[in-house]
């Protein structure tokens, strides 16, 4: 019989190819490692790696696909046997973009604590794409997402519609221009200030540019919706944010211009298809929903 611990250990050695590198991830030593590489090989009675340079066996490359599989699965379980049991302690892991988390999730996320003491709440602050990954692996036990598909074996379920507006001066003076309405203003054209292109919303946006109708503007990339808001109120551009994240903002000076040409999407969360939801899950979707629903510019 396998241990999995070793099978753990070798999947994790085989994804960063480095003894050191997977006993630091592990929280083992690198002795430790190689001895259950070690009791692995013994186990199967075949060599499972080549360690200079490193490289998996033909053997190692086919233990390594079952490996995957049998973890994910025993991880799927796991959270499935959790659900049932009405978790009550240990861990619920949530992956949600900067901007969800920080407009959606705080006061769902304090209802929580209070509501289940036991259970620690643990946030991946990622990309939609990536949350996308952390629910199928069982990683993660619920995602909260912009412009998922509907894919196996993730189930999507919409909380609301992403509408866009622009928050920055001089967008109509610029459009005008292009449209040769207005004598030409100074520089080559507006500054747009953007999402990095790590996030699923740059996607969205890139395609829907062109209907602002600016022949020439340039890109000022940043890495949150926050700081978006921050340049633009600073008279460095004109941001591009989804609508609901300006309600928390108050005192705005900056004109705010609905972008009804571009296209909308949905925002809302992710679970893996025929996954059993604890108590604990379908309470905090419950105040996710009333904190979208009491939003003083739901959209």
């Amino acid at each position: 019989m396998l241990d999995l611990h070793w099978l753990n250990t070798f999947v994790t050695l085989a994804r960063l190819e480095h003894f050191g590198k997977t006993a630091s991830e592990l929280h083992m030593t690198q002795p430790n490692v190689s001895l259950h590489i070690k009791q692995l090989e013994q186990a199967t009675r075949v060599k499972l790696i080549e360690r200079n340079p490193f490289r998996l066996t033909q053997a190692g490359e086919r233990l390594l696909q079952s490996a995957q599989s049998t973890l994910q699965e025993l991880q799927i379980c796991q959270a499935d046997l959790n659900a049932i049991n009405d978790l009550c302690r240990g861990t619920l892991s949530i992956a949600a973009s900067d901007i969800i988390s920080r407009l959606l999730l705080i006061k769902p996320f304090q209802s929580f604590k209070r509501e289940f003491p036991g259970i620690d709440l643990s946030l991946f602050n990622t990309t939609s794409s990536q949350a996308a990954e952390l629910v199928k692996s069982a990683r993660a036990d619920l995602g909260f997402v912009i412009a998922q598909k509907e894919s196996q074996p993730l189930h999507f379920t919409e909380l609301r519609q992403v509408r866009w507006c622009a928050l920055g001066n001089g967008l109509a003076d610029w459009q005008q221009q292009a449209r040769g309405q207005s004598p030409h203003t100074s520089g080559d054209g507006p500054t747009l200030i953007l999402l990095g292109h790590d996030t699923r919303t740059r996607d969205l946006i890139d395609l829907a540019l062109p209907s602002l109708k600016l022949p020439k503007y340039r890109v000022m990339e940043v890495g949150s919706v926050d700081a978006q808001i921050d340049w633009a109120e600073a008279g460095f551009g004109i941001a591009i944010v989804p609508a609901f994240s300006l309600h928390p903002k108050l005192n705005l000076k900056s004109t705010i211009t609905p972008l009804p040409d571009f296209p909308t999407t949905s925002l809302g969360y992710i679970v893996r298809q025929n996954q059993v939801l604890s108590r604990a899950i379908k309470q905090l979707l419950h105040w996710v929903s009333e904190e979208i629903a009491n939003s003083p510019h739901n959209q």
